[in-house]
Order: C-alpha cells, then sequence, then structure tokens
C-alpha cells in the first residue's frame, strides 16, 4: 500500500507563498546542479526533501486562490497566478529529476565534471555539531563571505528551510548549504563537524 501525504489547508498570503516557492525552486536548482556534477546524493536528497515542500506550497497556492475568487472576473485575474506557480512547480520537478539522476547512480560524463569543477564556486551540506563554536552565532557574526569566501545560502532545521539567512542563530543538528570556494568550503566544514575551533 503507497501511503499518500495529506496537506493540510492553511490560510496564507498569495505573495507570500509565491516568493517562497521562487525561493525554494532556485535553491533546488543550485543543489541539483552540484549533487549532479560531483555525484552528491547528501545533496541529491536535499533536492527532493524541497520538492515535497514545493508540492505542498502549490496546494495551498491553489486553495488559497480559489477561496479568494468571488466570481467570473476574480477567477480571470487570479488565473495568471496560478499559472505561475505552475510554472514554478515544474521548475522544481525538473530539478527533482536531475537529482534522481544521483540516486539512481547514473552519471554525468567526466569530461562534463572535469570542466565545471574548475568553476570557482561550489556547494555543499553539513551539519553542524554539538561542539561546533559555529552553534549560538548568527551568520552575520560569523562574517563568512570576508573570512574563507563562503555564502551560507540556507539552513534546513528540521523540516524548516531558511532560505538566504543572515539573522538566524545557529544550532547544534542545523543543516547548512553553502557556496563559496574548495578551500571556504572545507574550512566550513571543518568548523561545523568541531574539528577546528576558528576559520582558517
Amino acid at each position: 500500500m503507497i501511503k499518500v501525504k495529506k496537506t493540510e489547508y492553511r490560510p496564507a498570503p498569495v505573495r507570500e507563498t509565491l516568493i517562497q516557492m521562487k525561493d525554494i525552486s532556485e535553491l533546488m536548482i543550485d543543489l541539483a546542479y552540484s549533487a549532479a556534477l560531483f555525484h552528491n546524493k547528501e545533496l541529491a536528497e536535499e533536492v527532493m526533501t524541497l520538492e515535497s515542500k514545493v508540492d505542498d506550497l502549490v496546494y495551498l497556492l491553489n486553495m488559497n486562490l480559489m477561496l479568494a475568487a468571488r466570481d467570473r472576473e476574480d477567477a480571470e485575474k487570479l488565473s495568471g497566478v496560478a499559472k505561475v506557480g505552475s510554472l514554478t512547480n515544474a521548475i522544481s520537478d525538473a530539478a527533482a529529476d536531475i537529482a534522481s539522476l544521483v540516486l539512481h547512480d547514473i552519471m554525468v560524463h567526466p569530461a562534463v565534471r572535469e570542466v565545471f569543477q574548475r568553476a570557482e564556486e561550489h556547494l555543499i551540506r553539513v551539519k553542524v555539531d554539538e561542539d561546533s563554536f559555529l552553534a549560538g552565532k548568527t551568520i552575520d557574526d560569523l562574517e563568512l563571505a570576508s573570512e574563507v569566501g563562503v555564502d551560507i545560502i540556507a539552513i534546513r532545521r528540521g523540516e524548516i528551510w531558511h532560505i538566504n539567512p543572515d539573522k538566524e542563530i545557529l544550532l547544534p543538528e542545523d543543516v547548512l548549504v553553502a557556496r563559496g570556494t574548495a578551500d571556504g568550503l572545507e574550512s566550513l566544514s571543518k568548523a561545523a563537524k568541531g574539528e577546528v575551533d576558528h576559520l582558517e
């Protein structure tokens, strides 16, 4: 028997829902791209988790649009918003398709990987250890961009995602998604795992 997850309806501003969908789909593209190029299953799994989140948002968006339409004129005006939501969902589905290649051990051609590995920026996923000095600090406090050339582009705390964070306080067990240079990402990874007591 296949268990289908049911999304509970909740009122939500349409504009806020669309912004969330846009931010998540952009993050999914970055993660799927890196997962495929570096055959990183952890990044691919995060893409699949985010796809489920977008599916929930699409459901909520459509429900709120239906409840907002009072007559045919309203429905016609809101149909464009529904179309944007549908297209954003299609982008997230495409990113999930790319990630699924990684999860099924389908490799990107070595020549393609070699070219893109020369790019200056890469992505990593790393969990904050309870012994890490990062815990208890905000991203602003750490000044990662200036210190090691890294930006944390998302934090997953349980099932909650914070995209483009800046003021959030990092906690043990937070999963960080970061973009930057190879050396900078290695430094962040060691710091998050509690292997060093400062950024190198």
